[in-house]
């Protein structure tokens, strides 16, 4: 074989397999789900690793003290994103009758609240803190946990700490429970009309994002302790991030509103009004029924699913930033929308049709997901800058949970969604009556 024709033929195999591995999945919602699911239960390894020395341990009792011992799994690490793939977790294992999914997140934070594991990373923590800083403390396991100084440290992991309280209960858990509703009342940087913000990338800049990391907690805890405090602040953090946020020429969301120069970002990030919807979707699933913002909260939601629900992309899927179809199809803004339109068709809180937009987000969806429930199409964790160039060249990821919990979410909602039915004009004829 010469050489022409052998590159030729290697390069039709390479296309081949491209297409075969890149090919929409004829799962359904349910089977998906699943799959996706047990790849992550299968995968997780209870382990530490020191780096340095390549040594492992299942327990890091009695350990001298290093700061090169780390968690080995990516699904053991104390990270916002691991919060709402908790979340996403109980709730199939809720959907499907199967505790098998709960009990794994009870292993996981079991894992976590060891005393012997806990203890000796509180040590790792305190002694790289105090001789290198903040930016020291970045590169080791669990740091968020006891660093605590802002909502991605605990907003999402604490909210799925209240779901598994309500299933198991467990001192070491209500007492970071605690811990996280102390941060959120007197603690977290808020403007004047209490409106949660960062402190950068200017002061007093609102993220978008920040919505669901506060609202997933401040609803669960309104629900586990029945306060009314919680779900008022959650209300007004809505009503208030409509306020800075809203583009009403695009109805859509800015990434961020700087308070200090009076001036919004620069993109309309698809993942940040997925945060905000989501967040949305959870208050209304949880507020009291007469509860005096409920109303204005569904109007809210209403507002935004119509906006969203015009920037979904002709193969069912929303754009990296929405209002630019030249930047890439990606995962976890869609799935944040196909589960917050399914729950709002399913709750009434909007109109039947909708569930037509959450049909063609779940095809692209699927476009996305791999036989085998490996998950690609996630945009990497992405903060806030001044130029559109920086959102446009976010890379990519699979099967991280940056994108496996919201994708889990939406797919559970689908589960049990109304099929799209129209009403046919040849039924409504007779209806038509001259009345002259």
């Amino acid at each position: 074989m010469n050489l022409k024709k052998s590159l030729l033929l290697g390069t039709l195999a390479l296309c081949f397999t491209s297409l075969t591995s890149h090919a929409q999945t004829k799962m359904t919602a349910e089977e998906a789900a699943v799959k996706i699911a047990n790849r992550i239960l299968n995968s997780t390894t209870y382990e530490f690793k020191n780096a340095k020395t390549g040594e492992t341990y299942k327990s890091v009792k009695g350990l001298p003290v290093s700061p090169d011992v780390k968690v080995v799994s990516k699904y053991n690490q104390w990270h916002y994103t691991n919060g709402v793939t908790n979340i996403a977790l109980m709730d199939l294992a809720t959907k499907l009758g199967d505790k098998k999914y709960e009990k794994y997140v009870q292993k996981n934070m079991n894992f976590v609240f060891n005393d012997g594991n806990l203890d000796f990373f509180r040590k790792q923590y305190d002694q790289v803190f105090k001789e290198g800083g903040w930016n020291a403390i970045r590169d080791l396991s669990w740091h968020m946990i006891f660093r605590a100084k802002r909502l991605d440290d605990n907003g999402p992991m604490g909210a799925s700490l209240i779901e598994l309280q309500m299933r198991y209960p467990n001192k070491s858990f209500l007492n970071y429970i605690n811990e996280t509703a102390d941060h959120l009342n007197f603690a977290e940087p808020r403007l004047v009309d209490g409106t949660i913000a960062r402190l950068w990338p200017h002061v007093n800049t609102i993220w978008a994002d920040d919505a669901f990391m506060a609202i997933s907690f401040l609803a669960r805890m309104g629900k586990l302790t029945g306060d009314q405090k919680y779900f008022d602040d959650a209300a007004n953090q809505v009503l208030n991030y409509t306020r800075y946020l809203w583009c009403p020429e695009k109805q859509l969301y800015y990434h961020c509103y700087h308070t200090d120069n009076k001036e919004h970002g620069v993109a309309h990030w698809s993942r940040s009004n997925g945060w905000v919807f989501m967040a949305q979707a959870d208050l209304l699933s949880m507020l009291p029924k007469d509860h005096p913002l409920r109303d204005e909260l569904i109007k809210n939601f209403r507002q935004q699913a119509s906006g969203v629900a015009r920037y979904q992309g002709k193969n069912g899927l929303w754009h990296q930033l929405l209002d630019k179809e030249d930047s890439y199809e990606e995962i976890t803004g869609t799935a944040m929308f196909v589960f917050g339109i399914a729950r709002g068709v399913k709750e009434g809180w909007l109109h039947p049709d909708f569930i037509y937009v959450a049909e063609q987000g779940l095809k692209g969806m699927m476009k996305l997901i791999s036989d085998a429930g490996d998950v690609r199409g996630i945009c990497v964790g992405t903060g806030i800058m001044p130029s559109i160039a920086y959102y446009y060249n976010r890379p990519t990821q699979e099967n991280d949970p940056m994108g496996e919990g919201p994708v889990l979410r939406a797919l559970v909602e689908m589960m049990d969604a109304p099929k799209y039915t129209e009403i046919k004009a040849e039924e409504q004829y007779d209806k038509i009556v001259s009345k002259k």
